[in-house]
């Protein structure tokens, strides 16, 4: 329960460090009015006021008018939980096992408010193929694949399912790039085959990655074949 207590307690931080950033410079205060989009002046409700999870499930838009909400707020967030949680040094199941039935009840909760049952049926889907693609990977290669990196994988999947299929395919690709290219780096820095290269943390920037630009990565790789996106 420590470990996700230090999780949870850094994407807040995180959360008000964004608010310190916006106001300050503005000579505002901190603590009020509440939140607004700074485009329509609406008030951020509460259930869109939950760290990085929000940002994914309104897809980087206000929901009143649409505008588009800067990807620093989420990486903000993300980089406040991530400081304090790498203390552990692991991937425990206090920490992500409890995303899935967060997930599960905010995302069908939006899809019932918003009829976007396709998305919550991808999002189903992304769980699936990307937990089990790293299952297999675990049970092939138990050395090199740890249980934490399978159990993240179906919460990953689920996110990035939800943005649909460019997002899933490319952040899950550009997980494993960057894993390899660290692996080759620590190769030729004479750090031996056996060198440990945690993969969770490129997991996640993959997943960054397809979020941010899954689309438009998806689209110019099927350019290069002549084939059409979308």
């Amino acid at each position: 329960m420590a470990a996700i207590a230090l999780g949870a307690f850094g994407l807040l931080i995180g959360s008000f460090l964004n608010v310190v950033i916006y106001r300050v410079p503005l000579g505002r205060s901190i603590v009020s009015p509440p939140s607004a989009c700074g485009t329509c002046g609406e008030p951020v409700r509460a259930y869109d006021n939950i760290p990085l999870v929000s940002w994914i499930v309104l897809r980087g838009k206000c929901r009143d008018c649409a505008a588009p909400i800067s990807v620093r707020y989420p990486l903000v967030e993300l980089a406040g939980g991530a400081i304090i949680d790498a203390e552990t040094h692991r991937l425990p199941n206090a920490l992500v096992l409890p995303a899935y039935p967060v997930a599960a009840v905010l995302l069908t909760v939006v899809a019932a408010l918003t009829g976007s049952w396709s998305s919550l049926l991808m999002a189903l889907v992304g769980g699936v193929i990307l937990g089990g693609l790293y299952l297999l990977l675990a049970l092939a290669w138990p050395a090199g694949m740890g249980w934490g990196d399978v159990k993240l994988a179906g919460v990953i999947g689920i996110l990035l399912g939800w943005l649909g299929w460019e997002a899933l395919a490319v952040g899950s690709i550009a997980a494993f790039l960057l894993g390899g290219i660290v692996g080759i780096a620590l190769l030729l820095a004479g750090r031996g085959p056996k060198a440990q290269v945690p993969f969770g943390p490129w997991m996640l920037v993959g997943a960054w990655i397809g979020i941010l630009a899954g689309a438009p990565i998806a689209t110019a790789y099927l350019a290069l074949f002549g084939i059409a996106g979308g």
